[in-house]
């Protein structure tokens, strides 16, 4: 591509952008649209109203009535007066570009019969909430009789305005509308009825609906109902705190919607993280996995976010020379090659230009990109300490799976315990390992094979947590080396997670290293060694621990010791300490491991986990607020060991495993 190209694709995009929309004639509206003529002038209907007979010959009032019942703009262009923005007299909501893109989806599956579920993720300022709001009132006041509506704003002062803008549009709406045009109705009846004295519901008698209008500040004022309508507003800024969070908020408040045509729920709000709940969700709605579209508004769809340039060519020729470009002149631009990158986004040179002219007040550009995203994974960036290039984080996403099986790894021999003195019999449980299908929390991405051409093919990483269901998880990882014969990078191939006592997650461990061929089997060991009675009540266990896990399981991993350490003939110290020294290291590792995609990881839960991690102001790392790295820690150390303690895999003569076991029958039915 030479400039010129870039120049004639610009002028393609500047008109796409522009293209004419008139709402009342229906020119450039939202959907596919139906060219009929009336009154001699050409209208452009949506073409839902092809099946309506004589379209063209109709009254005037009977047309009126059916255009407002199938098109949204020309409702919205006519009828629906809000507050100007700039001060002055209300005005009539005429859809800007992104409300355009919004509208178009919300009716794509309306016009479908299909309920509406919707995660619009957007940049600010362009009247998403209000465009939202509007649909909904829409659906009320035209569409079907007793649809009641709930609106969750993030805080308090949202409620009043949402409550204006209902007031500001009821005051003006025709009576009429509100009856079937062949019902009768006196001339000074009230529009709106308020119910209770909270002034938090009004009703609108003519069509037997309510509006009501609460807070995530407030969760009494958000409980659902009777509702068939729900919006909630700025779902990623809602706090969570003791008894309250924007999961209980949001699932009360929709529990009781039925999955049926002209029904609607919508969490709106632009980013604040990740590892919320509504990045949660949105990653579901993009997966599939859920029952919500998702939807994502850019800056560059927004039209005030443009800068007219007096030389476009010269300014195309700057983007191509420097669009390989890695590094930036200062801490408050852009790469050429991020700016090359808004162009194959789709955004126009003059968008570039204004996006170079914004970006210059920001001393980082992760706030840039939390006030502008360019697209719906950048939008989740955090406060500019994510430790990890949130694109590589994407990438690994690609690997991620449903568990071919979930269950429980056991002995039969004998129930699940701890670490009991008789090593004998423990020795015997660990040879006989089956795997129970159904209940139980380890995930199986690809089952164990017992013969390899290399000594410890599997590396099973434990991350110890609480008992407590307030405390840390523990987590149990164990990865396949297998792949790096072929070039390729460790796998993530099973995991547990949960709640329990240090004894019974060593033995847990055991049975899921020693099903795995006898894995290496590393515990982090920061919990069971420390001498702080806040983390450890009690007292440091790591000599017990270790040792009766030692007597029992073949393959534990010691640290390296240092040459004074093998000149004093000090003991071996089992376990992987997580200390000052170590975890700057294990992190890098991490680091250079997310960024080269060097291994396949399986559970999304943990992409998340990458996403939610910071580096903190005094240096030190950690999950946001509210998040875990319990996931992350396991793969740290993990990845660590495989790439730098251990030996790089290479293929010998197959040698039978250590185990020399049959498999289980319930291993055979694998």
């Amino acid at each position: 591509m030479n400039a010129e190209a870039i120049i004639i694709e610009n002028e393609r995009r500047k008109a796409r952008n522009s293209a004419p929309f008139d709402p009342i004639s229906g020119r450039g509206s939202v959907g596919p649209r139906l060219k009929i003529t009336r009154n001699g002038a050409e209208l452009w209907v949506p073409e839902t109203m092809r099946q309506i007979p004589g379209l063209e010959t109709l009254s005037d009032t009977i047309f009126e009535r059916k255009r407002i019942l199938h098109d949204f703009p020309y409702w919205a262009a006519k009828y629906a007066y809000i507050k100007s923005k700039g001060g002055g007299d209300d005005r009539l909501f005429v859809l800007n570009r992104p409300q355009r893109k919004l509208v178009e989806q919300l009716e794509s599956v309306r016009r479908a019969g299909k309920p509406i579920r919707l995660l619009l993720l957007k940049a600010r300022q362009w009247g998403g909430s209000t465009c939202v709001q509007l649909y909904m009132i829409w659906l009320q006041l035209v569409h079907e009789k007793g649809l009641n509506s709930l609106i969750i704003a993030h805080q308090a002062s949202a409620t009043d305005e949402i409550k204006d803008m209902f007031d500001r549009l009821m005051l003006s709406y025709p009576l009429e509308l509100l009856y079937d045009e062949d019902e009768e109705h006196g001339e000074k009846e009230p529009k709106t009825v308020g119910v209770g004295k909270s002034r938090t519901i009004t009703r609108v008698p003519q069509r037997k609906c309510k509006i009501k209008v609460g807070s995530a500040e407030r969760p009494d004022s958000c409980r659902g109902g009777d509702y068939n309508l729900v919006h909630c507003s700025e779902v990623g800024i809602w706090k969570a705190t003791a008894g309250k969070s924007p999961e209980r908020i949001a699932r009360a408040a929709c529990a009781g919607i039925l999955l049926s045509p002209l029904t609607m729920i919508v969490y709106e709000s632009t980013a604040n993280g990740t590892g919320n709940f509504f990045h949660r969700e949105y990653e579901a709605a993009k997966s599939g996995s859920s029952q919500f579209d998702p939807l994502f508004i850019s800056w560059f769809d927004i039209d005030q976010y443009a800068l007219e340039l007096k030389d476009p060519r010269g300014f195309a020729e700057r983007l191509l020379v420097n669009k390989d470009s890695e590094g930036a002149v200062s801490d408050r631009q852009q790469p050429g090659s991020y700016l090359w990158w808004l162009w194959e986004k789709g955004a126009t040179l003059e968008a570039i230009a204004w996006y170079v002219a914004e970006r210059s007040k920001y001393s980082d550009h992760a706030l840039m990109a939390a006030e502008y995203p360019s697209d719906d994974v950048e939008a989740f960036v955090h406060s500019g300490a994510s430790v990890f290039d949130k694109y590589k984080v994407e990438d690994l996403r690609k690997g991620c799976r449903t568990p071919r099986f979930t269950g429980e790894i056991d002995s039969p021999l004998k129930p699940l315990t701890g670490l009991i003195p008789d090593s004998g019999f423990r020795k015997r449980q660990l040879a006989e390992v089956e795997f129970y299908a159904g209940a139980g929390a380890w995930k199986i991405w690809e089952t164990p094979q017992y013969s390899s051409g290399f000594e410890s093919r599997y590396v099973a990483v434990v991350d110890v947590g609480g008992r407590s269901a307030q405390s840390d998880w523990s987590v149990i990882a164990i990865f396949d080396r297998e792949p790096m014969l072929r070039g390729e990078g460790p796998t993530v191939v099973a995991q547990w997670r949960g709640h329990t006592d240090f004894d019974l997650l060593a033995w847990r461990a055991a049975l899921g290293a020693s099903i795995y061929d006898d894995a290496l089997l590393v515990i982090e060991s920061n919990s069971i060694e420390t001498h702080d009675p806040a983390r450890n009540t009690d007292g440091d266990q790591s000599g017990f621990f270790f040792n009766r896990l030692r007597d029992i399981y073949p393959n534990l991993y010691s640290r390296q010791r240092s040459e004074e350490d093998i000149m004093r003939k000090a003991p071996r110290k089992f376990g992987f300490h997580t200390n000052l020294s170590t975890k700057p290291l294990i992190i890098a590792t991490l680091v250079k491991v997310i960024r080269e995609g060097l291994y396949t990881e399986r559970d999304s839960d943990c992409i998340d986990e990458f996403l939610a991690y910071e580096r903190r102001q005094n240096g030190s790392y950690g999950a946001i607020e509210g998040c875990h790295d319990d996931l992350l820690m396991t793969r740290a150390i993990g990845l660590h060991i495989i790439f730098h303690e251990l030996p790089v895999p290479v293929a010998q003569a197959m040698s039978h495993s250590s185990r020399q076991r049959p498999l289980s029958s319930s291993l055979s039915s694998w």
